[in-house]
Parts: C-alpha cells; structure tokens; sequence
C-alpha cells in the first residue's frame, strides 16, 4: 500500500511532465498575447475646388489649405463666438429716468402729519403715476464681450469648413464690373444660379448669398448695394455672425481672398509664439 509521501511524489511528477489528472499541459497554457497596430482611419483632406467665371463657366481649380477649410465643426466654439459677436453689436437705446432724473418733485406733496393722508416726500416716486422707473433698463448698460483673436479666426475657419462641406461656397474669377451698373451684377448673379446647387441664388428673398471681394471697388460695391437679397463685404472683414448669416457664400479672386483668410493664421501662430516666450 503507498504511503502518503509516495502519493505526494507521484502528483509532482505528473505535474512536471504535463500529464496532470486533468489532462492539462501547463506549460501549453500560457498563450501569446496579439499585437495589433492601430490603423488611422483620419480622412486625408484634399480638395480642389471649381472656379467659375460671370457667365457661371468653369475655367479653373484652386487647391484650398485644410487648416482653413477642413477644420472640424464645433457647436461650443461657434455659439460662444457668435453670441459675443451679437453681444457687441448690441445697441443700448432703451432708458428710464430714475426718480431723480424726471423733472419736478422738489415740492413735498402735503405735510407729514395732521392730514390723516400717507407720508410723501415727493410726487415723482416710483409709486406715483409720472414717476420714476424703478430697475428699468439704462443706457449705460455694456454688453460687450471680449472675444480672443484664435478663437474668433478658428469660428471663421470653422464657418468656411461647414459652407464648403455643405456645397454653399462658390468661387468667382472676376466679375468684370468696371463701372456701377445694377443689371451687370443680377445678370451674373442669374448665370451663377444655374450652376448645381446654387437654384436659390435669385428667388431667395433675404439672405441669398454674402459676396467677398479681395479688393473691392467702388463699381462693385454700388452694382451689389441695390440687390436686396445679397450683401457685400471685403475679405478681411468676413466673420461667422456674416457668413452663417447667408445661404451662400461667393468669393471673388480666390487666389488673393485664400492668401487674406490664411495670414489670419500666421498671425494666430505668431500671437502664440510671443505668448509661449513671455511665459518663459
């Protein structure tokens, strides 16, 4: 009959050479763990948008930077920049004179006992009928907002971004307009209509479309000032508040406008360097 030492023997032999009661081979057990690469899945962006001309004829191409056409839509940055925007447009017209800004009152209305009538000191308090206005609104009010300049020029960049993807901006040569003419302009404006995409450039009654000049002249500017639905602006001054305002966006010599809307970017980059040595 085995002893117990000799049972404990024959288990640790069994163990070492992987014949365990169970069938099992420890050694066998312990498995590779598979290394996967992470494969980026980024879209690469690379666009080339159709420039067209008056007639609303393709003639060329131009290659747009992704840094300021492909950047990613933020509903935080747009909604803080817009309304700061809003804010600061805000006109402060409405006011209310106080008791001592309305004129009169200086006389006590009766005496203050033996009348059997409430005390009162003056007719033009707030409770008497031609009185002051308690907590009315003033003019002195300030609703600016302070907006940085990188957020303000990366909400510009995300506005162009939305209108390319949304297929709403539209680039022009040149529209010819030497001298101020209205019907010049709707007539290029109608041609423009006819490319795809752009049908509510005509029939749309407010707000059709924001045209960008990269250097605007007095010609273009009165040509476009009497069209009702359409606004005219230069390059340097497009804003979100300005360009989400509009269904469509056109833009005029794309080469010198892209050039303007990138070197806000330099510009950004070069606040950030003084900043980082300032820190330092």
């Amino acid at each position: 009959m085995e002893t117990k030492n000799e049972k404990q023997d024959k288990t640790n032999k069994a163990v070492k050479q992987g014949s365990f009661s169970h069938g099992v081979n420890m050694e066998t057990k312990k498995t590779k763990k598979n290394i996967t690469k992470k494969v980026s899945t980024k879209a690469v962006f690379s666009h080339e948008a159709d420039i067209y001309s008056a007639q609303g004829k393709k003639t060329s191409s131009i290659k747009l930077p992704e840094n300021v056409f492909g950047v990613a839509w933020s509903d935080a940055l747009i909604h803080q920049v817009v309304t700061a925007m809003q804010a600061n447009a805000r006109p402060t017209v409405a006011h209310a004179k106080m008791r001592g800004e309305v004129r009169g009152g200086g006389k006590k209305p009766w005496a203050q006992k033996g009348t059997g009538r409430a005390r009162h000191g003056s007719s033009r308090s707030p409770i008497w009928k031609g009185g002051g206005v308690t907590h009315g609104p003033r003019s002195d009010r300030d609703y600016s907002q302070v907006i940085p300049k990188k957020m303000r020029a990366k909400a510009l960049f995300i506005a162009l971004s939305r209108k390319l993807k949304d297929g709403e901006l539209i680039f022009v040569d040149s529209f010819g307009i030497s001298e101020p003419k209205t019907a010049t302009a709707q007539k290029a404006l109608a041609m423009l209509s006819k490319v795809s995409g752009f049908g509510k450039l005509v029939t749309k009654r407010k707000n059709a479309a924001l045209i960008a000049f990269s250097d605007p002249t007095e010609a273009t500017q009165k040509s476009f000032r009497n069209i009702g639905n359409v606004t005219a602006v230069a390059v340097r001054n497009l804003n979100p508040v300005a360009v989400l305002g509009s269904t469509y966006l056109i833009i005029e010599n794309p080469e010198a406008a892209v050039a303007i809307v990138a070197s806000r970017l330099s510009a950004q980059s070069g606040i950030a360097k003084k900043t980082t040595k300032a820190q330092k």
